[in-house]
């Protein structure tokens, strides 16, 4: 009896650890996607700024329409949709080179992503 209560015993605690490291691992790639994605937004904000290139704005438009992808909480998942609008709406007007219209939707976008951000932080 003894040796089968200790592979039951081995089996939970290896089911208990492993959910707990995917757990923290899963956390930890939301946290860095939501984070690099801010951080594209505030780069291409910046070129935008700068007067760069339409290639190099719609290429940090592109990395952080990616990287939101990764950006999954159910909580906040409605309001990313809707910034990943504003990104693809900012890439078509700053492709129609309408950089009034590109930056601002860059800028309402970043402020949903920092709003998200914080809902994640606060609830994890």
């Amino acid at each position: 009896m003894k040796p089968l209560f200790k592979i039951v015993a081995f089996v939970a605690f290896s089911l208990f650890t492993a959910t707990a490291f995917a757990q923290a691992s899963g956390e930890a790639e939301v946290r860095a996607a939501a984070e690099g994605t801010i951080a594209k937004i505030e780069e291409a904000v910046k070129l935008v700024e700068q007067g760069a290139d339409k290639a190099a704005v719609i290429q940090a438009i592109n990395q952080a329409r990616q990287l939101q992808k990764e950006f999954r909480y159910e909580i906040t998942e409605r309001q990313r949709q809707k910034a990943g609008n504003k990104l693809r709406d900012s890439r078509d007007a700053f492709a129609q080179e309408d950089t009034v219209n590109a930056k601002a939707h860059l800028n309402e976008a970043l402020a949903m992503y920092k709003e998200m951000l914080d809902t994640y932080l606060t609830n994890h």
